[in-house]
């Protein structure tokens, strides 16, 4: 045995799976490296080879990751062990967590007209009323509404597709900076990540081209609210998208709009490209609640396809509760009431904390959603710093893949009254240098 590792094994499936019990136990965490193969080997009193097998299976299978010279290491999110967000210390102010203010979300109450008798579900797997109004819903944003389909929401449907289209190794261009959940799924599926820079419109169409060019099979972004960045597509940006990838009509194009109707910035959509291979994606948490593991898509007829058939074979349909839920507060008066309210109050309060922290200086971005991109020196400094004021931010490590430090703060609770006090805070935490650095959020 490996006693440094804690690695054993005499096959190469044998030491795949000792590494993977490692992974699983928290002995090996994110980062920490593996032995060099022929160190290794020595050790076991294997060949190469066999230890070569066994770091390629768990390449293969997102446990880890090679990085060159840098050897193999514990992926960032091994897929055999969950990536939580660090707990909020006791007394500070959460603004790293990125939810909705519960003070706008409606009642949840379930529905009592469904009888418990069987039906036969997996026939009819989405509610005719609940279709109409997602196509109500995206129509007048300009999305194709031909072929709908629903998914235990957007993380769902992603990792589905991807896993249905794509194998492992193939490449996926992501926003860098990016939703660290979607950062973390392609690589448990086994998906090579290649990073596509964001600015304050959304995915750089130079950058997108530059990738296309490496064999990219898909295509994740976020047209508005783009999480952490905050961009959205202006109607020339999204022009320019669309004329790069209609060089590769084979690459699926995945939209994910999840703040849709709090995300405050119209929707220019990728989807009225005229592209061949695209789905439109949104889910309604930010809005209705959290708790509604519910998405929507709008989609081109193959993906549609493959889609279904790999959920019917699955979960089969989505709970026709879960849709009649849905339905009842998508259509409700006083539910439509009070998501317009949130949308103007997250507004209000982004706009408002961007102008205090401006007005110290400091340069922040978010053209839309419900969160602030701080780019700062030493992300650990900025987080702990802020942390002596009593304030919570995520440090921007896990939404990057190449990008510069930053660090993203959620501002779905933060009253107007209290920005400036936050302002002064990051500027104090900026004026002491950024300095003893410890990680943090």
């Amino acid at each position: 045995m490996a006693i440094q590792y804690g690695i054993s094994g005499a096959t190469a499936k044998g030491i795949a799976a000792s590494v993977e019990r490692r992974v699983t136990e928290g002995a090996l965490g994110p980062g920490a490296a593996l032995p060099p193969v022929r160190r290794l080997a020595d050790e076991l009193g294997v060949s190469p080879g066999t230890v070569a097998t066994a770091y390629k299976e768990l390449r293969r299978r997102g446990i880890v990751v090679t990085r060159g010279r840098g050897g193999t290491v514990v992926a960032q999110a091994p897929s055999v062990a969950a990536r939580r967000p660090p707990r909020v210390p006791e007394g500070l102010r959460d603004l790293a967590g990125g939810h909705p203010d519960p003070a706008f979300l409606p009642a949840l109450v379930p529905p009592s007209r469904l009888s418990p008798g069987a039906r036969s579900h997996r026939s009819t797997p989405r509610l005719a009323r609940l279709e109409e109004t997602v196509r109500d819903w995206l129509r007048p944003d300009g999305v194709p509404v031909e072929h709908v389909t629903f998914a235990h929401g957007a993380l769902d449907l992603i990792g589905r597709l991807l896993s249905v289209e794509l194998r492992p190794g193939d490449a996926v261009a992501m926003e860098d900076p990016g939703y660290h959940h979607l950062l973390d799924l392609v690589t448990a599926l086994g998906l090579r990540m290649v990073p596509v820079a964001v600015d304050d419109e959304g995915m750089r169409p130079d950058a997108l081209r530059a990738v296309l060019r490496v064999g990219v099979r898909a295509v994740v972004c976020s047209p508005r609210a783009q999480n952490p960045y905050g961009g959205c597509f202006s109607a020339a940006r999204r022009d320019a998208l669309v004329e790069v990838l209609r060089d590769d009509p084979e690459v699926l194009v995945v939209e994910n709009d999840h703040a849709s109707s709090v995300a405050a910035a119209p929707l220019w959509s990728l989807t009225s490209g005229g592209l061949s291979r695209w789905v439109h994606v949104r889910t309604v948490s930010k809005f209705l609640g959290t708790d509604l593991r519910w998405a929507a898509a709008a989609c081109d007829p193959v993906t549609l396809a493959r889609h279904d058939g790999r959920l019917l074979l699955t979960s089969g349909w989505v709970s026709h509760l879960l849709q009649e839920t849905v339905h009842g507060l998508m259509t409700d008066d006083g539910t439509r009431a009070l998501v317009a309210r949130a949308k103007e109050a997250y507004v209000l309060r982004r706009e408002t904390l961007r102008e205090e922290l401006s007005g110290r200086g400091i340069d922040a971005h978010g053209a839309s959603g419900m969160n602030l991109w701080v780019p700062v020196r030493d992300e650990s400094a900025v987080v702990n710093g802020l942390r002596s004021y009593g304030w919570w931010v995520a440090a921007g490590a896990r939404f990057r893949l190449s990008s510069e430090p930053g660090v993203r703060i959620s501002v779905a609770e933060l009253e107007p009254a209290d920005a400036a006090r936050l302002a002064s805070d990051f500027a104090a935490v900026l004026g002491e240098g950024e300095s003893e650095a410890t990680y943090g959020g």
